[in-house]
């Protein structure tokens, strides 16, 4: 295995032009990767998504790291979805974004500014809403990405662009598939 460059702060932060290009109301679903156990990754070109497993297959409907206080995993974490624009710039090659460990990555602005807590939004058969959890960068992600990589996430301005991603839960089930549209939409429509 080649030894991976991480990026200096200064590359990740000349490289946000890009990331702040993100379609603001319509996007695109660019990949989809399950976790069926511990440091295990999958991609995969469709989904199921269902307010009873989440992103299916994934290892938030047996073990999820925040519960209720039943023991049940809390919806509000149900799929982690991360900007596909972020993701290629610190990860450096599209075979290394599943090192993040999301869900979706979508080419959408994940911003607070964009999609707040409540936010609903449509990806293939499916609607899905953007909760108010936060998504930290950690230890992981400093070893897969490099240090600047968690400072810039972590930073007052990575966490208000949502730069290491977003929690939603699903809210209607069905499939996605890659290269699906992602859409928001207006309370009334969903």
């Amino acid at each position: 295995m080649s030894q991976v460059t991480h990026l200096t702060e200064q590359e990740i932060t000349d490289g946000l032009a890009q990331v702040l290009k993100s379609p603001q109301n319509s996007g695109v679903l660019k990949a989809i990767v399950i976790r069926p156990g511990h440091e295990e990754r999958r991609s995969l070109q469709e989904c199921r998504l269902s307010p009873e497993g989440g992103t299916e297959g994934d290892e938030w409907a047996r073990g999820c790291w925040l519960q209720l206080p039943d023991g049940s995993p809390d919806p509000d974490v149900q799929i982690c979805i991360m900007n596909s624009r972020m993701i290629d710039l610190v990860a450096g090659d599209k075979a290394r974004w599943e090192l993040a460990g999301d869900n979706l990555f979508v080419d959408l602005d994940l911003s607070r500014e964009n999609l707040q807590a409540g936010q609903l939004l449509s990806i293939g058969d499916c609607v899905i809403e953007i909760t108010e959890q936060a998504h930290n960068g950690c230890s992981k992600f400093s070893q897969r990405f490099g240090a600047p990589a968690l400072k810039v996430v972590n930073s007052p301005a990575g966490k208000q662009l949502r730069l290491r991603g977003v929690y939603a839960k699903v809210i209607k089930a069905g499939v996605v598939r890659v290269e699906d549209l992602i859409t928001k939409l207006d309370h009334r429509s969903a």
